[in-house]
């Protein structure tokens, strides 16, 4: 596990700015209007506060900087209008992950490691304030009766939130940020997760209306590599998403985004996954983008690509690619078909036609580990797949650093024939081969079954 380092708040904190901050906010909630207050921008609200904090230090005679004054100015409008202390570690680029484990422990992760913070909530209240105002922003709620909250922040960061009774130690946020510059597959393979010959294969997978399953563990980077291969979707095509909570960022033109709906405080109104998916083929798409398939939603999305909405796209969890087609084969049977297993199998294998792995590695960095085409079943009803791109550890460097090679499996994709109905079929042939000799391999064929 990597050492932990820790971040700072903007300010030092000593007891007496501890008392000063806690003084200045009782005080405005007694003199400030609040409904006047919340008419005005964010801006004009921030000078308003900043004058007070300036006349309140002077009423009190308080020995504090111009700079501490200002910090104390936004963390209160923060406060008011904001997520208190998490403003100022969302508003950091740098930072993929926020992690509050009750009022005075949040962690971030930055650059693949963990990273203990000073910043820190008032107490409990202060924390379940904040977790109250992120899940009325989406129309939820989450308190004692309803103690579990998924929603996403403005900028389309997902967030869950669980407190007491069920938080032992006082309320928990986990928010998974997402960059605000959508990252293309070009420049994921900067950052060394692929190959430039795997990004040429996956966007030819894309344009040609392949089905593809992106899987991997929590934080591979799903989500992000869902988002990439979906830029090559064309702009004259209609997609529905389906998510629990909206995060993704397609910018086609044509886009109907569906969200899910958890029950009411009576335990009506739900809507599921399901129902978005049920849905969404009623209203004429040309592809279904599903956030996340973790349950009886499977069958519907399964059913959904077996009926002409080739280039549909979807994530699952799963370890490995192999591990993908077991979680899918049991997700079809959470949704109350009683059916044999090479009816399901057959059934996957007819509507899912590629599978991207990625994996976050001990280092923290994150790889496309596998990329799997499915050919077809045998004669005994398994899932037969071929590999055409692994990613193959060799050993780390000094600094811990994973090193390995992205090694091609087979020149001649399986899928070459839809390639030639777009005109690729040249290009992929000279991707594949291209990587083969980068790899030093034998060109050949590594058939494997589920």
């Amino acid at each position: 596990m990597a050492a932990e380092q820790e971040i700072k708040s903007e300010l030092d904190e000593s007891p007496l700015l501890t008392v000063f901050r806690k003084e200045a906010h009782d005080t405005m909630l007694n003199r400030i209007n609040l409904a006047s207050a919340f008419k005005l921008s964010p801006e004009e609200l921030r000078v308003e506060i900043e004058n007070f904090v300036f006349d309140f230090a002077q009423e009190r005679r308080a020995q504090i900087t111009k700079r501490e004054q200002v910090s104390i100015a936004r963390e209160l409008v923060d406060d008011m209008i904001g997520l208190g202390p998490l403003e100022i570690l969302l508003n950091d680029d740098a930072i993929s992950d926020i992690v509050v484990n009750g009022p005075h422990q949040i962690y971030v992760e930055k650059k693949g490691t963990m990273q203990l913070t000073s910043v820190k909530f008032r107490d409990d209240a202060h924390l379940l304030q904040i977790a109250q105002r992120i899940a009325h922003r989406v129309g939820r709620r989450v308190d004692t009766s309803s103690p579990l909250c998924d929603a996403r922040l403005p900028d389309g960061s997902r967030v869950n939130i669980v407190v007491p009774p069920i938080a032992l130690d006082g309320a928990s946020i986990s928010i998974r940020k997402f960059s605000k510059k959508a990252l293309d597959l070009h420049k994921l393979a900067d950052h060394g997760s692929l190959t430039e010959e795997m990004v040429g294969v996956l966007q030819i997978a894309a344009t040609c209306g392949l089905n593809i399953i992106v899987s991997g563990g929590t934080g591979s980077g799903k989500t992000t590599l869902l988002n990439a291969l979906s830029q090559m979707i064309p702009a004259t095509e209609r997609i529905v998403t389906c998510e629990d909570a909206a995060e993704l960022k397609l910018q086609q033109p044509h886009v109907v985004r569906l969200e899910s709906r958890p029950p009411n405080i009576e335990g009506k109104g739900e809507i599921t996954i399901r129902d978005l998916v049920k849905n969404a083929l009623r209203m004429r798409p040309d592809r279904i983008v599903i956030g996340e398939v973790r349950g009886e939603e499977c069958i519907d999305m399964l059913q959904a690509m077996n009926t002409g909405h080739d280039g549909s796209m979807s994530t699952v969890h799963a370890n490995r690619a192999r591990e993908t087609f077991i979680r899918l084969e049991n997700m079809v049977a959470m949704s109350g078909f009683d059916l044999p297993s090479e009816i399901v199998r057959a059934q996957i294998a007819g509507a899912i036609n590629m599978v991207v792995q990625t994996e976050r590695l001990h280092d923290g960095s994150r790889k496309v580990t596998e990329i799997v085409e499915v050919t077809g079943v045998n004669e005994r009803g398994d899932i037969q797949y071929n590999h055409l791109f692994k990613f193959i550890p060799l050993g780390e460097t000094e600094d811990h650093k994973v090193i390995g090679r992205f090694d091609a499996q087979i020149d001649q994709p399986s899928f070459l024939d839809k390639a030639i109905v777009y005109g690729l079929d040249k290009k992929l042939l000279s991707l594949m081969r291209s990587a083969i000799d980068k790899s030093g391999r034998d060109k050949g064929s590594d058939e494997y079954s589920y």
